[in-house]
C-alpha cells in the first residue's frame, strides 16, 4: 500500500480514542484478543461485536496462541469512526527486567501494520501505561521517540490520551528531542 517515506506528524489530543476520526485506532490489547479493561474494553464496547468476531477468527486461524507481546494485527473497526483497529500487546512493566524493546516494538509494529493496510492517520493510546504499570514519563518517551524516528507512509500519528496526567507526560516527551 503506502510507501514508507517520511516520519509522521505527531499530534496530542486529550479525550476518548474510540471517537477518533482516523483511518486506524490502535488498541492496547491483551494477547488473547478477546477484550478486557481500559482502552481494550472501551474499543470493544464502542466498536460492537464485529471487532470481537474478527479477533475470534484470528484466534481460530493465524493466531491460535494469541498475539505475542510487541506485535500488532489489524481487524475491522466495527462501529468506530475509524476503518481499522490495530491491536498491539504492550509489555507489563517489571522493575527487574528491561522490557522497553517490547514497548518500542508495539509502536513500530503498529506503524508497520498501518502501512500494510494503507492507513494515513493513526490514533495511539498510551500503550502499557495503564494497568500494565509502565511509568508514564518513560512510556511517553518511548512512544514519542519510536514514532518520531519511524519511516512510514502514515502522515499523522495522533496520541489520544484519556487523562490530563497522561497528556502532560506525552506533551513533555513531544517537547524533548527524544
Amino acid at each position: 500500500m503506502g510507501t514508507p517515506e517520511t516520519t509522521p506528524e505527531i499530534t496530542l489530543h486529550r479525550g476518548d480514542i474510540t471517537a477518533a476520526d482516523v483511518d486506524a485506532v490502535v488498541n492496547a490489547a491483551n494477547s488473547g484478543l478477546m477484550g478486557g479493561g481500559g482502552v481494550d474494553g472501551a474499543i470493544h464496547r464502542a466498536g460492537g461485536p464485529a471487532i470481537l468476531e474478527a479477533c475470534r477468527e484470528l484466534r481460530r486461524t493465524t493466531l491460535p496462541d494469541g498475539l505475542p507481546t510487541g506485535r500488532a494485527v489489524a481487524t475491522t473497526a466495527g462501529n468506530l469512526p475509524a476503518r481499522w483497529v490495530i491491536h498491539t500487546v504492550g509489555p507489563v512493566y517489571a522493575k527487574s527486567q528491561d522490557r522497553s524493546h517490547l514497548l518500542a516494538s508495539a509502536y513500530r509494529e503498529s506503524l508497520r501494520v498501518a502501512d500494510e493496510i494503507g492507513a494515513m492517520t493513526i490514533a495511539f493510546p498510551a500503550v502499557s501505561a495503564g494497568v500494565y504499570g509502565w511509568p508514564l514519563d518513560d512510556a511517553a518517551r518511548i512512544a514519542v521517540t519510536v514514532v518520531r524516528e519511524a519511516k512510514t507512509a502514515v502522515r499523522e500519528a495522533r496520541f489520544v490520551l484519556f487523562s490530563d496526567e497522561v497528556y502532560e507526560a506525552f506533551a513533555r516527551a513531544a517537547q524533548s528531542n527524544g
